[in-house]
Order: structure tokens, then C-alpha cells, then sequence
């Protein structure tokens, strides 16, 4: 059902909800990358950062970057 509403399937439309969160956090805050990989529910700060990296193009410390700019 999930795909019929969304077209992606539900560890695509969960990925994609994490990276939202993430996205907000990064730019409002100054917690670590690793304590919201943590938060998030990543076991391994890398994992999290591989996927950021995946579905935005940019790693996490980039995408902060671009707010203080």
C-alpha cells in the first residue's frame, strides 16, 4: 500500500524521513554528526553518513557547512 501512496517502498520512504530529521538537525544545531547518527537510531556513525551521503549527494559536515555560509 505504502508504494501505491508513495512509490517508494517502506525502507526507502524510512530512509528518507531519517534524512529529513537529520537534514534539521544539522542545520539548527551543533551536536556532532555521530550524536545524531545515534539519535537517529544508526548503530554506526559511518552507516548514517554513507546514506546521508547516498540520498543528498553531500556528507553530513558539508551539508552544515552550507548554513554558515
Amino acid at each position: 500500500m505504502l508504494k501505491s501512496w508513495t512509490g517508494l517502498n517502506t525502507q526507502q520512504y524510512i530512509q528518507g524521513i531519517l534524512i529529513d530529521k537529520a537534514k534539521q538537525r544539522l542545520a539548527a544545531t551543533n551536536t556532532s554528526v555521530s550524536e545524531i547518527a545515534y539519535e537517529l537510531g544508526f548503530e554506526h556513525p559511518q552507516s548514517f553518513s554513507k546514506l546521508f551521503k547516498t540520498k543528498t549527494s553531500q556528507s553530513p559536515l558539508a551539508f552544515r557547512a552550507s548554513f554558515n555560509n
